[in-house]
């Protein structure tokens, strides 16, 4: 038990972290949390994200000991804390007073001036009991609080984080969701959002906590568990960045020198590699030229998601 909780801290933070555009990998991950180290060539942002989360982690471990009866909306706020400390300290653990935007997507967000009166009843529905099964109840949370948005930044860690803490206050292991499963995931989300069904959504979820189960009763009958969940991405030549964009080598080399894309790692030859989120990273570089932010504005932005 003890060494499945180690792994699922490592596992649960590079992963919830890596959806959001994380580009530590679950190695690096696993140095920066178990043994404080800093990796060469990661932001600051990146080693706080991983730590921390690995702290909210073991918070939700805390809370997961009382019950579902029991969530208030401080522990919400100080899970939100957690995750923002020492990033965007002035927004960590507070409701935003402004409206924001979900990067790309169609989904318009509530009002701020609503947030708290709609936080206020989301948690009265937490603690009722809704009528659910306890995934689908912890699927339906996680679903409600992405969508009322309440924080300028961090809503997906700590609505996985809180999606994770009532799976585990009713007897669950915590669900793992894949980076390979990332456009499944936030696709289910937004066609959801826009008012479609859910059901892709709740698959997601569903497979997630099936896979969880799956390792914990491995272990409980001294088997050897596969928990591999997530093979770490194949990191991108320039070259084959340049391909899956439509780029040129010139321009990729270019706005990596300007800030703009982050390199993963590198070859014993001095090569760079990208991990395949830069594949969005460029996309969304594009959407902004065509806007007509400038390269320094495009980097402000990017650094502040």
């Amino acid at each position: 038990m003890r060494n499945l909780e180690e792994w699922f801290l490592v596992e649960l933070t590079y992963t919830s972290n890596a959806l959001e555009g994380n580009t530590l990998t679950r190695k690096e991950t696993a140095a920066v949390v178990e043994k404080g180290l800093t990796v060469g060539g990661k932001t600051l942002v990146e080693h706080l994200e991983a730590t921390n989360h690995a702290k909210a982690l073991k918070d939700v471990l805390r809370l997961s000991r009382t019950p579902t009866s029991q969530v208030r909306g401080l522990d919400i706020l100080q899970l939100h804390e957690t995750v923002l400390h020492g990033i965007d300290d002035a927004n960590a653990g507070h409701y935003r007073t402004i409206p924001v935007r979900i990067s790309g997507s169609p989904v318009v967000l509530p009002n701020p001036v609503k947030v708290p009166d709609l936080m206020d009843a989301f948690i009265e529905w937490i603690v009722s009991g809704a009528d659910l099964h306890p995934v689908e109840l912890a699927a339906e949370a996680h679903y409600q609080l992405v969508t009322i948005h309440p924080f300028v930044d961090g809503n997906g860690r700590t609505a996985r984080l809180l999606m994770n803490l009532i799976l585990m206050q009713n007897g669950y292991p915590p669900a793992i969701i894949r980076t390979r499963d990332r456009l499944k995931y936030f696709g289910g989300l937004e066609k959801a959002q826009l008012g479609g069904a859910k059901d892709g959504y709740r698959k997601v979820i569903e497979a997630a906590v099936d896979r969880s189960l799956e390792i914990y009763l491995k272990a409980a009958a001294g088997e050897v568990a596969e928990q591999d969940t997530d093979q770490e991405p194949d990191l991108l030549r320039i070259g084959q960045l340049a391909r899956e964009t439509g780029e040129s080598n010139a321009t990729i080399r270019y706005w990596t020198k300007e800030g703009l894309l982050q390199v993963a790692d590198s070859t014993d030859a001095g090569y760079q590699l990208y991990h395949p989120s830069m594949i969005e990273r460029v996309a969304k570089i594009r959407e902004l030229q065509g806007q007509r932010y400038t390269l320094s504005e495009i980097r402000g932005q990017i650094n502040q998601e």
